[in-house]
């Protein structure tokens, strides 16, 4: 469905936002007064005094997570600043609630440096039960969740690992689809932002921490992925690479291919865009393997429009528009994974409760077919499906 510039600035305009505070209790009289605020609110405030974990059970930290964001990587607007990135997290949250009944509660912060964000998170913990990073650019959004890790709630950042979990979820069934073994996929992505390496690290079975990653044994993982920046192709010997994606190389790009996407593309069996528009040509399509699977993933702009992958022998296309079929949109992922935050009140996610939620999601597409890999946000019962796939997984 397409819609106006004028449309979108009404719906946002109408109620100032998409998002408000409503209480759960009512106060109709002095007794209700005394319950919710004073004497009464000083029995439940000296219970948490003593034992922290009872703020989950007497406020609504145990039902609640922020959203927070800097503005530096708003979809595909780039660095925007926080008030521009505000409206995307509300949304978040409005997502949150809609498909999963989760409150939330969005944030930006007027700063990007990472030191003060990660400070900064760690001083409003104590009112949630997870935090959900958004729209943060790399390599600081590594840093920024590698350092929240032990918090003791968890530390999500959906631009990365929601990616993942759907573009996971979604290749498996396109492998079906085009009859091939995902353990024997050779598949290339243009971008080595977060989205970028978070889906080569689940696509390879990956558990990474800093400039150090290593198999997880007994994982789903592909043959091999060569990731490609603006540079030209991640691999262990290249100079110019943080250590981020200095430790993906290691673990990836077997055959040690250079240059740039023109060079690596060849016979690869998927190409997976998250970079910008019109970056992938049909003549690169031409030269991959026999039924090419093409995700190309920019927004609003695709690096390849779908009716031109197909016209260059794409198998099966996905993008991350709603107005083709197979949609990739981590709505898909996010609402559920902090429904299984809040349900199981989890103090981490683990890269193989990850697995398991895009497990979940690849499992409803039962009989795939190239215009049906992925299941529709608006699925039934999808954020109980995750949470309880995430919940099975003993960390």
């Amino acid at each position: 469905m397409k819609i106006s510039d004028k449309q979108a600035i009404e719906f946002h305009k109408r109620h100032r936002g998409k998002i408000e505070v409503r209480p759960v209790v009512k106060i109709k009289d002095k007794a209700d007064l005394s319950l919710a605020y004073t004497p009464g609110v000083a029995i439940p405030s000296e219970k948490i005094a003593k034992d922290h974990n009872l703020s989950f059970e007497y406020t609504w930290r145990g039902r609640t997570v922020a959203v927070i964001s800097d503005g530096s990587a708003v979809l595909g607007l780039g660095n925007i600043g926080p008030e521009a990135a505000l409206p995307v997290m509300e949304g978040k949250a409005l997502l949150m609630k809609e498909f999963a009944g989760i409150d939330a509660v969005p944030i930006v912060v007027d700063t990007q440096d990472p030191t003060e964000i990660i400070r900064f998170i760690t001083h409003i913990s104590p009112s949630f039960a997870g935090i959900n990073l958004e729209d943060i650019s790399a390599p600081r959004c590594f840093q920024i969740e590698e350092a929240l890790q032990n918090l003791g709630i968890p530390v999500f950042h959906d631009d990365q690992h929601g990616t993942a979990i759907v573009v996971t979820a979604a290749l498996k069934n396109a492998a079906k689809v085009v009859g091939k073994k995902y353990s024997d996929l050779k598949v290339v992505i243009l971008g080595a932002g977060a989205a970028g390496l978070a889906v080569a690290k689940m696509l390879l079975g990956l558990k990474c921490q800093s400039d150090i990653c290593e198999i997880i044994p007994g994982g789903d993982r592909v043959r091999d992925v060569i990731v490609v920046d603006r540079t030209g192709a991640l691999v262990s010997e290249r100079q110019n690479q943080n250590i981020y994606k200095q430790a993906v190389a290691s673990l990836s790009n077997i055959d040690k291919k250079t240059g740039d996407l023109r060079d690596v593309i060849g016979g690869a069996d998927v190409v997976i865009g998250v970079s910008g528009p019109n970056t992938i040509s049909k003549d690169l399509i031409k030269t991959m393997a026999k039924d090419p699977i093409v995700f190309a993933m920019a927004n609003p702009v695709p690096e390849i429009m779908p009716e031109d992958a197909k016209a260059a022998g794409a198998k099966v296309v996905a993008s991350g528009r709603s107005d083709y079929p197979n949609q990739i949109n981590n709505v898909l992922a996010f609402p559920g994974i902090f429904k299984a935050v809040i349900d199981g009140r989890l103090k981490s996610i683990s890269p193989e409760m990850k697995q398991a939620a895009s497990n979940a999601i690849q499992s409803i597409i039962k009989n795939p077919t190239p215009d049906n890999i992925i299941p529709d946000p608006f699925y039934p019962g999808l954020a109980e499906k995750i949470s309880k796939a995430v919940l099975s997984v003993k960390d």
